[in-house]
């Protein structure tokens, strides 16, 4: 990926040496279409009153969630307020791997919005400018606490990923048996990495161990089947800090601006174990990898609404793409027990872990996600409720990764397989009095040709509020489904578990008039 910095207080003298005479140990990390979809995607987040309708507000807006779909919807407030919401996010994610079945649930509090927006009436009478809005707003557009369990009985081995990194192929040259001898874990770029740690491990074996330029390597994993188990965990947020301005004309139209300034933070961890009751080679292994990654990025967005007739409200919205700036560290331990290590007429069970101990610091990258579309329009029932459909497209084979010279086969590959995804929200409201009662439903597509990597989404949603007077309490609970593939690795070693993630959200928002 670049020019990187190891941490390791063991190399500290190798560092300076190395800054003395000029030189950078150059690292290159391998991206996955996932890394991209991670921030491609975003969840349906905000208020109370925003979730429980679906986020169906492109042309009503009126509520500050309402902003991150058409930002003229600030002006439409009467007075100036403020919100903030708290939400409680819980996630079941049902695993079947190779006919084996488990499940984890994951459940997490989130402050997840508060803004406020402040509505300014124009003095001059004679303007057809009636009032401007200036809002700004927080949201947690992401919530990264998540878990997955699977476990199952496999034909294959993940030996084949270490091997898929030693031996030549059609994207590299095999590596030197010197190499994997003579230089550290530090040393070498992240697909010689994986070799090193298959090869020290015990893993992986040379057709022709007293060639020093030897190339090609041999499974040391025997058996027939494997039983194999794969825990994953992330934490972590994706922020979105929106300044907003926006003002009515005349009494039909509302035209806005947002400023979005995005910021992450998401740390990953996976541990891969696997099995077999061979009394030669390999026995067990166990793979830890970590992943943290954080940056910061920025879009914008401008919207209109207009008021067709006294009861039609149209809306039109664009969202550019995010251009994030992303920073990787990574970690990696690999242990194993098998036969014959170090000498295959010793028959002795031997245990061997490779833990390097070192942090590799990726130089920054640049993801830029794709922008959005999106088309809404309301019908207004007078004072006693009204309803809601947004339409929004967004063609996800945009997402790309830079320098482009240091991506080509990832955003190649994000151009093959990722599509347009199209998304339905409709949401509605009915007012009895003080007492005001919502539903809502969400259908989005999947952003994958094959719609199996990632499927379809459905989700349903509904809550109430009630209005104090210069006090507003919503609340809204909302769910969705979706099926996914997690692959474990990307290449040598490419089974996936299916996991059916179902995300039930609870949330909580207090309104003030100023």
């Amino acid at each position: 990926m670049g020019f990187s910095l190891k941490i390791n207080s063991n190399i500290m003298k190798k560092i300076l040496y190395t800054l003395v005479i000029g030189l950078s140990v150059i690292t290159v990390q391998s991206q996955e279409i996932s890394d991209a979809m991670r921030y491609a995607q975003s969840n349906l987040n905000g208020t109370a009153r925003f979730r429980a309708m679906a986020g169906a507000f492109g042309a009503l807006g009126g509520d500050m969630s309402s902003l991150n779909v058409n930002p003229a919807g600030s002006v439409v407030f009467n007075n100036s307020q403020v919100q903030g919401s708290l939400s409680n996010y819980n996630t079941k994610n049902n695993s079947d791997y190779l006919g084996t079945k488990n499940s984890e649930n994951n459940n997490a509090f989130d402050l997840n919005q508060g803004g406020g927006v402040f509505i300014f009436e124009n003095e001059d009478k004679k303007s057809d400018w009636k009032k401007f809005a200036l809002g700004l707003n927080y949201e947690n557009a992401n919530n990264f606490d998540n878990r997955t369990f699977s476990s199952g009985t496999n034909q294959n081995s993940i030996s084949n990923y270490f091997l898929s990194y030693a031996n030549p192929n059609a994207n590299q040259g095999g590596i030197f048996l010197s190499t994997l001898e003579n230089f550290d874990y530090d040393e070498l770029n992240f697909a010689d990495q994986q070799a090193f740690l298959g090869y020290q491990a015990y893993i992986i074996n040379p057709t022709n161990p007293n060639d020093s330029s030897n190339d090609t390597y041999f499974s040391n994993v025997n058996g027939g089947s494997y039983k194999q188990e794969n825990g994953f965990s992330s934490k972590g947020y994706n922020g979105k800090l929106t300044i907003n301005g926006a003002g009515q004309y005349k009494d039909w139209l509302n035209v806005g601006l947002n400023l979005n300034s995005h910021f992450t933070d998401y740390r990953q961890t996976t541990i891969f174990f696997e099995g077999n009751s061979s009394n030669s080679g390999v026995r067990n292994l166990r793979f830890r990898n970590e992943i943290y990654t954080y940056g910061t990025g920025f879009s914008f967005q401008i919207g209109a609404i207009a008021k067709a007739t006294k009861q039609i409200r149209v809306g039109l919205s664009y969202e550019s793409p995010t251009w994030y700036r992303l920073n990787d560290e990574t970690s990696q331990i690999l242990s194993s027990t098998g036969f014959g290590y170090g000498n295959p007429a010793n028959p002795n069970l031997s245990n061997v872990v490779v833990n390097p101990q070192i942090t590799n610091v990726y130089e920054p990258y640049t993801l830029q996600t794709p922008g959005k579309y999106t088309g809404s329009l309301a019908y207004i029932f007078g004072k006693n409720g009204l309803l809601s459909v947004d339409f929004s497209t967004k063609d996800y084979s945009n997402t790309q990764f830079r320098p482009k010279n240091e991506f080509t086969k990832v955003n190649k590959n994000m151009s093959n397989v990722l599509t347009r995804s199209n998304e339905v929200r409709i949401g509605g409201e009915y007012k009895i009095k003080f007492l005001s009662l919502r539903g809502g439903y969400r259908y989005e597509q999947s952003p994958y040709k094959d719609k199996k990597t990632i499927g379809d989404l459905t989700g349903y949603s509904g809550g109430l509020g009630y209005n104090f007077g210069d006090t507003k309490v919503d609340l809204s609970y909302s769910y969705s489904k979706r099926n996914a593939r997690q692959q474990f690795f990307s290449q040598g070693f490419t089974d996936f578990t299916t996991i059916n993630a179902i995300d039930n959200n609870v949330t909580v928002t207090v309104s003030f008039e100023l």
